[in-house]
């Protein structure tokens, strides 16, 4: 019931029109073609294809960006699971194979290398240049088995801060929290709502496609929110400058 609620509301956004009001429509042209689905094939599970999150062509289009949690830490080989990209496109849907390359678990990122021809690619921006009150889109495939369609939200930069905050108890911290303690860094906070499978989503400006970032809807919530009961329905972003780290540290241009 959950899920029909969200696939209710996410087709009612798209019917309305908001999602591509305003100065969103010379971007989106060129930002949706480079963005994928992430998950696995597995040939003998039914449906034998199970996407996880979403993804962004970088560099040269052969790499796509995601979540390191959104690939799934052990894959079944015995029975020639792979990881790859879901390409879908209105009614045209391909499933294109890619190998995880690197990953900075830190920061929650993951760089896959495409087989194929490459994807049309997004440029990176300077995230430092970021400011809050900036408008921001980001471009996925929410609640990505069920919905299987390219949705677009815009929103606001809310807040550029660290990523954790202070426990209300000793109780509450454990080892990753007391590492992320020791090596804070700032996210981004959104005033738009991301959905299950919005995971490594491209965040970026409106007018010029340029990524600022990355939408995490798992692990940043796990740990600036992790002195809350309830959690709260806020959107967060990895900054892209620690993409750019992670294709310098694995020898990839991202000009």
């Amino acid at each position: 019931m959950r899920m029909l609620k969200m696939v209710a509301a996410l087709l009612a956004i798209t019917a309305s029109g908001i999602t591509t009001a305003g100065n969103l429509v010379p971007a989106l042209p060129a930002v949706k073609p480079a963005v994928v689905s992430v998950g696995t094939e597995l040939p003998t599970r039914s449906p034998p294809i199970s996407l996880l999150g979403s993804g962004f062509a970088v560099a040269d289009g052969l790499h796509i960006i995601t979540n390191a949690h959104v690939i799934p830490p052990v894959l079944d080989h015995d029975r020639q699971e792979r990881v790859g990209i879901m390409i879908i496109q209105g009614p045209l849907k391909k499933f294109r194979y890619a190998k995880t390359m690197s990953s900075d678990q830190t920061h929650d990122i993951a760089l896959l290398k495409l087989e194929g021809e490459p994807l049309p690619a997004l440029e990176l921006a300077d995230s430092d240049s970021l400011k809050e009150g900036q408008s921001v889109a980001f471009t996925g495939f929410p609640i990505g088995m069920a919905l299987q369609q390219l949705v677009t939200h815009r929103g606001m930069v809310s807040s550029i801060g660290p990523i954790v905050l202070p426990a209300l108890r000793s109780q509450q911290l454990d080892v990753k929290m007391v590492k992320r303690l020791r090596d804070p860094f700032n996210i981004i906070q959104l005033d738009a709502t991301a959905y299950p499978g919005n995971s490594g989503s491209a965040l970026y400006d409106p007018e010029t496609g340029k990524v600022y970032g990355i939408i995490d809807a798992v692990y940043v919530k796990a740990t600036k929110e992790s002195a809350i009961t309830q959690p709260s329905g806020i959107t967060y972003a990895i900054p892209s400058n620690f993409i750019h780290e992670l294709l310098k540290s694995s020898g990839v241009s991202s000009k």
